[in-house]
C-alpha cells in the first residue's frame, strides 16, 4: 500500500517512470493504440444501446426482483460510482506500463458487451429505482442494454488483471459487490445479468491475455 501514498518521494519517481516510458516510442504507440481502441468501443457501445433502447420488447418475471422491494440506489450508481472511477484511476495511473494492457482489455469488454446487447432485447423492470436525469452515469445504468452488467463485470475485470496487487484487488472486488448488489436492489437490471456477468468478464480476461499478451507479460513483470 506504501508504493501509492503520495509523498515527494513517491511522486518523483511517478514522474521519473513517465518520463522513462513515453520516451519509448513503442510503449507510446501501443498506449496510443489502447486509447483509440477503448474510445472506439465507447462508440460502438453507444449505438448498441440506442438499438437496444428502440428495439425494447416487455420485461419478464424474475426470482430475486419478484421478492425483493425496489430500494433507491441512484446515490450508489452515481456518486459512489464516480468515487470508484477515481480511486481506481489512481491506481492504474501510478504506474504508467499499467496503461496498454489496461485500455485494451477495457475496450475489449465494452466491445463485447456491445454485441451482447443487441442480441436480445429485454425491457427494465417496470418498478425500478429512481435514477437522477442530470447525472450523467444515469444514462449508463437506466437503458435497455441489461445483459450482460457492466457495473458488476468492470470492477471484477479490474479487480482480474490486478489479482496480484491487493489494493486493486480488494477495491475492485468490493465494488463488484457494491455495483452488483445496487443495480439488483433497485431493479435496474434482472438477476442472470449480474451473475453472468462473472463468467463472461472472467472469459473476457482470458482472451485478453491472448490476444495482448506483450502488454500483459509487462503489466505482471512489474511490481
Amino acid at each position: 500500500m506504501e508504493k501509492y501514498i503520495l509523498t515527494r518521494k513517491r511522486l518523483r519517481e511517478i514522474c521519473a517512470d513517465y518520463r522513462h516510458y513515453f520516451s519509448d516510442k513503442k510503449f507510446v504507440l501501443a498506449v496510443i493504440l489502447g486509447a483509440f481502441f477503448f474510445l472506439t468501443s465507447l462508440a460502438i457501445d453507444n449505438f448498441a444501446a440506442l438499438y437496444a433502447d428502440h428495439h425494447a420488447s416487455n420485461y419478464v418475471t424474475d426470482i430475486l426482483l419478484d421478492n425483493i422491494p425496489v430500494f433507491n440506489v441512484n446515490f450508489i450508481v452515481n456518486e459512489v460510482l464516480c468515487l470508484f472511477i477515481y480511486i481506481i484511476a489512481f491506481f492504474i495511473l501510478a504506474k504508467p506500463q499499467r496503461l496498454p494492457f489496461v485500455l485494451k482489455s477495457l475496450a475489449l469488454f465494452v466491445l463485447i458487451r456491445s454485441i451482447f446487447i443487441t442480441l436480445t432485447h429485454l425491457g427494465v423492470p417496470p418498478s425500478h429505482s429512481y435514477l437522477n436525469p442530470n447525472d450523467w452515469l444515469s444514462s449508463i445504468a437506466g437503458g435497455q442494454d441489461l445483459f450482460f452488467s457492466g457495473h458488476t463485470g468492470m470492477p471484477f475485470l479490474l479487480a482480474l488483471i490486478f489479482w496480484n496487487d491487493k489494493p486493486i484487488r480488494w477495491t475492485a472486488l468490493v465494488g463488484t459487490v457494491i455495483f452488483g448488489s445496487a443495480v439488483i436492489l433497485g431493479h435496474l437490471h434482472y438477476s442472470i445479468d449480474v451473475f453472468s456477468a462473472f463468467f463472461i468478464t472472467y472469459t473476457i480476461f482470458e482472451i485478453a491475455k491472448k490476444i495482448f499478451p506483450q502488454d500483459y507479460q509487462f503489466l505482471i513483470s512489474t511490481p
